[in-house]
């Protein structure tokens, strides 16, 4: 096992960014930096012994500087979107950062994705990376002071784990995640239509013209939302369905079947073998096939567009302040926000 440090260049305001390398030395390996705690490689040996990199990226810091599509960062103080860039909480309201029309998206104009965060590793039998920062009272409009701990770990059964813990000294609203576009194929493969996906969901939350939940919860039966039975995300991706068209296919919520820590769903590119099983005991996912990731020159020199990766974004479900009936992302003066989800790969 082991963790190696280099450096990954420096900020404009002249913070340094250091690139983290984690391996298991059983066919995973993860390149974690730590301007917006960016997964920027993740590395699988496929079933014919080659080293397959997973993950969408860009090459630099100064193209991470302008990171349009947010590719592997930790989402925060609240991912997805907060209708009006606003919410009530105890009888006061709040105005964060608007960064998507009139809405808040990932955080705000300043999120956890534009971050330095501190570093340590920790080597040992599942090496890990465990990133911190303090997010002061009233930064983006969120109140209460926010200390934020999320650590990457490489597991011996070949998962990359990732917990996140947050504590507020006021009531406040969080949901973390990682936003990793996903090619399991490769990421300079092209499109992920042949990719089969498979949800543990039979409900979902159906979107404005905004991409902002309605407050419906929807039976997925009968519908390209259906993903209980695997089957190629490009089999509906431009379904004849109103939710599809208006977005250029998926960027939905959807509700995960149980409780507790439990599968999630799973894909798998049938050409090198690579399965992904997403773990989480977090109520929600988001599916988004990237209908809007930018055309153009990324990391390695690989050409991406629509649809060249997904995303399985482990949530709260979006603007849940406005829905009394989902579940609730307000945290506790001095509680605990305390999630994990692992995505782990398995060679067929």
């Amino acid at each position: 096992m082991s963790i190696t440090r280099t450096d990954f260049g420096q900020t404009p305001d002249g913070k340094t960014v250091d690139s983290y390398l984690l391996d298991n030395n059983n066919g995973l390996s993860a390149e974690i930096i730590t301007y917006g705690g960016i997964l920027k490689n993740l590395y699988v040996t496929d079933r014919n012994g080659v080293k397959t990199d997973v993950v969408l990226g860009r090459e630099s810091i100064d193209d991470y500087l302008h990171n349009d599509g947010y590719l592997g960062a930790l989402i925060g103080r609240h991912a997805n979107r907060i209708s009006g860039a606003k919410f009530e909480l105890d009888g006061t309201e709040y105005a964060v950062g608007k960064n998507e029309g009139n809405n808040s998206l990932h955080g705000g104009i300043t999120g956890f994705d534009k971050k330095v965060w501190d570093a340590e590793a920790v080597d040992g039998n599942e090496p890990s990376l465990i990133l911190s920062l303090a997010s002061p009272d009233g930064e983006e409009g969120f109140p209460g002071t926010l200390k934020v701990t999320v650590t990457y770990t490489i597991t011996s059964d070949n998962a990359i784990k990732i917990d996140y813990k947050a504590v507020s000294d006021k009531d406040t609203v969080v949901n973390l995640t990682n936003h990793a576009y996903f090619n399991l194929a490769g990421h300079a493969s092209g499109t992920i239509d042949n990719q089969v996906l498979q949800i543990n969901s039979a409900f979902y939350t159906p979107n404005n013209s905004e991409c902002m939940p309605t407050g419906e919860v929807l039976s997925v039966l009968g519908t390209p939302f259906d993903f209980r039975i695997p089957k190629p995300i490009g089999q509906d991706i431009g379904a004849d369905f109103e939710q599809i068209e208006m977005f250029g296919g998926f960027d939905h919520n959807f509700v995960i079947e149980g409780r507790g820590y439990r599968l999630a769903g799973a894909a798998m590119c049938e050409e090198n073998g690579i399965c992904m099983e997403v773990y989480t005991d977090k109520p929600a996912m988001q599916l988004y096939t990237s209908n809007g990731l930018k055309e153009g020159t990324y990391k390695d020199g690989a050409k991406y567009g629509v649809h060249c990766g997904f995303c399985l974004e482990t949530q709260y479900f979006p603007n849940a302040m406005a829905h009394s009936h989902y579940p609730s992302p307000i945290l506790r003066k001095g509680e605990e926000y305390s999630f994990t989800t692992a995505y782990k790969f398995v060679v067929k």
